[in-house]
């Protein structure tokens, strides 16, 4: 159904912007201010634009990027805070993963394997 990646949300510390995907309108609304403050937060203390997206198997990637010559955005700082995110919000970003692979890739999940 889905090809390639797709991106759930993103933020910009160059914009001062948060982009959530019209897509996933439908997740419970706590979970988007999750997002929200987990991207911003990210994006205030790093720099850069952070996005966030699925591959072709479900798996949710961090993409991070940052414009030339930007001496204020911190590349160690960069994997420190995702190695940070991954640990503290496992149970927010595997649900998302099973969420975008029940509802996009039409994937049969059995919740006792869980």
């Amino acid at each position: 159904m889905y090809q390639d990646k797709m991106v759930l949300c993103a933020s910009s510390a160059y914009e001062h912007k948060f982009f959530l995907n019209e897509d996933f309108n439908s997740l419970p609304e706590s979970i988007k201010e999750e997002l929200k403050i987990m991207c911003v937060l990210y994006t205030e203390d790093v720099g850069g634009i952070l996005t966030l997206e699925f591959d072709e198997e479900g798996n949710l990637m961090f993409n991070v990027t940052s414009k030339e010559g930007d001496l204020l955005f911190d590349e160690i700082g960069s994997v420190l805070k995702i190695k940070e995110i991954r640990q503290n919000k496992e149970e927010l970003l595997e649900s998302l993963e099973m969420y975008y692979r029940v509802f996009y890739l039409g994937e049969d999940v059995d919740i006792e394997d869980k």
